[in-house]
């Protein structure tokens, strides 16, 4: 086992250094150490290096272990291997917040409204973060109400309200972008499939509390969490109030997630495909799988964003459709073992 977490450690270290040697701009080993250590040769080395790559890295290894995290977190609580954050809503509920964001603050309408004053002085690039994080949060509120009151608060009755959450929010945000004007709903449509082109260091700084605050919360709850792997009424006769605990444990994965989400848009399979790898490797309790997560979730977004940024020599692949590529065909190679 320390031969295996030496292995995940080792692999969280090398991928975010490997991630710094790719971009656009060619700059080399000797050039971007001497960046690391002191100051950059010039102005464009320090420009490229503390404000393009850096943050880049940082703030994709922190997408990718917060949305590894709430998947596993998900996965366990509800006893469901196809669980995933997206699946409760936090996706299409921030998805609704950036449509009404275009609508209010970078179209015809918003014009209209800004002339009668009847809008913040904000810019839409601010405005689309909030918006959607206030998205994401109405969702995850929505699943956790319909989920205790109409569904009794058991965990696959969850991710039924939550895909049916999803679906409704979704096809708001189609009508809303329907509506609004194409260049803007451009905008929303390629934020929406996610990518990390955009991020800048104060990015990293916001994401950090949240995720290292929600991995040191599910770490502290481990024990409870992994009494849910044992059924509901077992659950109950070790003394864990199921009911609370499943609900803690969303809001948190809610949170981390929209957090996510609203800076970096929707990257699809990370929270379904990582946990199911991390298992293999650590096994099955919570708290071993949210310290796999974290470790191989952030490695595995670094290496993916490279292959973003590499594929294609004049443009960027956003992020979420190679990782939609590749969460689906995991699933099918699992499937397909499962049936043989």
């Amino acid at each position: 086992m320390i031969n295996k977490w030496s292995a995940l450690l080792v692999l969280a270290f090398l991928s975010p250094v490997i991630g710094i040697f790719f971009g656009a701009a060619e700059l080399s080993p000797t050039e971007l150490y001497q960046c690391f250590v002191a100051d950059c040769a010039t102005p464009v080395n320090t420009l490229i290096f503390w404000e393009i790559r850096l943050p880049r890295v940082l703030v994709g290894f922190l997408v990718g272990a917060g949305l590894a995290v709430a998947g596993a977190t998900l996965q366990n609580i509800t006893r469901n291997g196809l669980a995933d954050p997206y699946l409760f809503g936090v996706v299409s509920g921030a998805g609704l917040g950036a449509s009404i964001a275009t609508l209010l603050f970078d179209s015809q309408i918003g014009e209209t409204l800004n002339l009668f004053g009847m809008l913040p002085n904000v810019s839409f690039s601010l405005a689309l973060p909030v918006a959607a994080f206030l998205g994401a949060a109405f969702a995850v509120t929505l699943v956790q109400a319909l989920a205790a009151t109409s569904f009794g608060g058991r965990g696959e009755n969850m991710l039924l309200a939550g895909v049916a959450v999803s679906f409704m929010l979704s096809a708001l945000s189609h009508f809303l972008l329907f509506l609004g004007d194409p260049f803007a709903a451009n905008k929303v449509i390629f934020w929406l499939m996610g990518s990390l082109a955009r991020v800048e260091m104060w990015y990293a700084w916001i994401m950090l509390p949240v995720v290292m605050g929600s991995v040191m919360l599910l770490l502290l709850f481990g024990r409870r969490l992994d009494a849910l792997l044992l059924g509901d009424e077992n659950a109950k006769t070790l003394g864990v109030n199921v009911t609370a605990i499943r609900l803690m444990a969303l809001a948190i994965c809610a949170a981390l997630t929209a957090c996510i989400v609203a800076y970096c848009g929707g990257i699809g399979f990370v929270g379904l495909l990582i946990p199911h790898i991390v298992r293999r490797w650590v096994g099955v309790t919570s708290r071993a799988l949210i310290m796999g997560c974290v470790l191989v979730g952030g490695s595995f977004m670094v290496l993916v964003d490279i292959v973003a940024r590499s594929a294609l020599s004049e443009q960027e692949i956003p992020i979420g459709i190679i990782t939609s590529a590749i969460g689906s065909v995991f699933f099918l190679l699992a499937l397909r073992q499962r049936q043989t």
